[in-house]
Parts: structure tokens; C-alpha cells; sequence
């Protein structure tokens, strides 16, 4: 099949694309051109390369008129753009496959959350993302384009800071952990973060390509198989370093006046969804198989970040 990655040079579209070449697809990757992928891979010569800002008003015509089988659409943010790409793909490309976020869920009722059991949404990302889920499973219940969303969670893997135990990403946090130093825990760390290895979430993506009439007209939460919350991944991440977590228990008022306000921000926007989610429908319909849990998927970026100069911590990393 003739597949086409709408921003397949990011997080996702590095392990992705490999992934479809090796299958035995025709891959085209439609980007700005603006970076390579995060990661070498040989499958990368066998695929086409397309120029194209989304910005741009003959975008939609672009995509469709490179003929796919399938379009995955990694960098959709909005209702309006997901819908002009619908309207146009409508009867003539067989599956498109949306890249959500679980963020389309609000702070969390109950856990794990699932697809049929999501609180509502919060904050404009968020709002958008629970949106585009909800046209894509109308349009093809309407017996229109065969879609399926996908919601990843924070996605980690090699070249770029992982969200870390505050929810954030400060690198300061990576310091004082691997010093032994304090850390300051607003509320009382007990909040979930649900991470998820990019290669598991392109494993995902591959399945549902290949299980198309199942995942028709679904969506599907696609993180690893546990979350970590607060302490306890700031406690295992000491440990990486050889260290004993140093944890103090503050207010929000307090971590916010200790805190860049961006930092801060990022803190309570991760840390208020209490995010803890359910992989039990993507396993049962797309055959989803996680091959990371959520520490050893930030383990691996974190290496990465430190043998390439990109993050200064106070101790070397104790495990292998």
C-alpha cells in the first residue's frame, strides 16, 4: 500500500516510517522540511520526500493528490484542519489515521481511564484533541472516510527530554536527582503521568494500518503498560544515579514561587489530569503489545541526552 505520514519527521514518524518501509510499504513523509528524524534508519533512503506546510491553503489538495491508500496525520491540532482533510480524502483515500493525545481526557474520575469512560476535556489542547476523536468516529459511522484516532501519551524516547517527575521539563529536576539534593513535590505526589515509548506508539500505529476494518471508526488510548506517579518516579530515578530521592513535600503557592512560572505551569497542567490509562482495547482489537515500560522508555532518553551533551547531571548514571 501507498502510505503517506503527514509530519513524519518527529517523535512518532522516526520509528514509524522504518516500520512501514520494512513491512513492505511505499512510504512518502509530507513535512516542512525543517529537521531529519530523530534517529538514523537505512529504510529512510527508500522513502519519498514532500515538501509542504500545512499552513498553506492547497495543503489538503497536496496529500490528496499524492494518491494514498492511507494518510497517517501525526501533527493535526485542530478541528477545522482535521475536518478540511476529511472533506478531501472523503472517497478517495482508503483509511485515515489521526494522532490524538490522552489529554482529550480531563483530570481523571476514575483509573485506569478508558476510551468509553473519558472525563471530559480541559484546557484548549485538550478541548481540540477530544474534538477531532469525536468528528473522525461520527464521520465514519456515517458511512464516510474510514478513520481511527490514536492517543499516545507522553511520548519518550532518543533526542529529546522525556516530561520528568515534577511533570515538567526542567532540566534542573535531572540535576538535583542525580546530586542527592532536595526536591520539592507540590501537593503530595501521588499524581500520575502515563509515558509511552515512541516505537511502542508507532507499533500501534503500524497494527491499525494492518487491522483496518477493527480499528474503522475507533480510538484508542496507546501508552505503556503502567504510569508512574510522582514519588515513585522521582525515587526510581535517583536510583538511576546511585542516589536516594530527597523529597519535601511543599504547597502550590510555595512550588510556584520556587519555580519558573513556565516550569510551574507545565507542573499543574501534567500533574492536575492524573492521567492513569487502560491499553485493554488496543490490545484486544489491534493486538497492541508494549515492549517498554514508562521507566525504561525515559532510562533510554535520558542516556541518550547525557552521552550526547545535552543533560547536565552531578552523578554518572549507576545502571547499565
Amino acid at each position: 500500500m501507498k502510505v503517506v505520514v503527514v509530519g513524519g519527521s518527529g517523535h512518532i514518524g522516526t520509528f514509524l516510517i522504518p516500520r512501514l518501509v520494512r513491512a513492505g510499504h511505499e512510504v512518502v513523509n509530507v513535512s516542512r522540511g525543517k529537521r531529519s528524524s530523530y534517529a538514523e534508519d537505512p529504510a529512510w533512503e527508500q522513502v519519498s520526500q514532500v515538501t509542504a506546510d500545512r499552513e498553506d491553503e492547497t495543503f489538503d489538495d497536496r496529500v490528496a493528490g499524492l494518491r494514498p491508500d492511507v494518510v497517517v496525520d501525526l501533527i493535526c491540532f485542530t478541528l477545522p484542519s482535521a475536518t478540511s482533510l476529511v472533506e478531501r480524502l472523503r472517497g478517495e483515500t482508503g483509511h485515515l489515521l489521526h494522532c490524538g493525545s490522552i489529554w482529550r481526557a480531563g483530570p481523571s474520575r476514575r483509573v485506569p481511564v478508558t476510551e468509553e469512560d473519558a472525563p471530559p476535556p480541559i484546557g484548549e489542547y485538550g478541548i481540540a484533541k477530544d474534538a477531532i476523536a469525536r468528528m473522525l468516529k461520527d464521520e465514519t459511522r456515517a458511512g464516510g472516510l474510514a478513520t481511527t484516532s490514536l492517543h499516545p501519551g507522553h511520548i519518550v524516547g532518543p533526542g529529546w527530554h522525556p516530561i520528568g517527575p515534577l511533570g515538567n521539563l526542567d532540566p534542573a529536576v535531572w540535576r538535583r536527582l542525580s546530586a542527592g539534593e532536595p526536591l520539592d513535590v507540590p501537593g503530595i505526589g501521588t499524581e500520575f503521568m502515563h509515558h509511552v515509548h515512541a516505537d511502542d506508539v508507532a507499533q500501534a500505529f503500524e497494527a491499525a494500518i494492518d487491522r483496518r476494518e477493527a480499528a474503522a471508526g475507533e480510538d484508542f488510548s496507546v501508552v505503556a503498560p503502567s504510569a508512574l506517579n510522582v514519588r515513585g518516579y522521582a525515587e526510581i530515578a535517583a536510583s538511576w544515579f546511585g542516589r536516594k530521592a530527597a523529597l519535601r513535600t511543599v504547597t502550590w503557592e510555595e512550588f510556584r514561587g520556587r519555580t519558573e512560572p513556565e516550569a510551574a505551569q507545565a507542573s499543574w497542567e501534567h500533574l492536575v489530569r492524573d492521567h492513569y490509562f487502560s491499553i485493554d482495547k488496543a490490545r484486544r482489537v489491534l493486538g497492541y503489545a508494549p515492549r517498554y515500560q514508562p521507566e525504561e522508555a525515559v532510562l533510554e532518553s535520558i542516556r541518550w541526552l547525557i552521552d550526547n551533551g545535552e543533560l547536565e547531571v552531578a552523578n554518572p548514571l549507576a545502571v547499565l
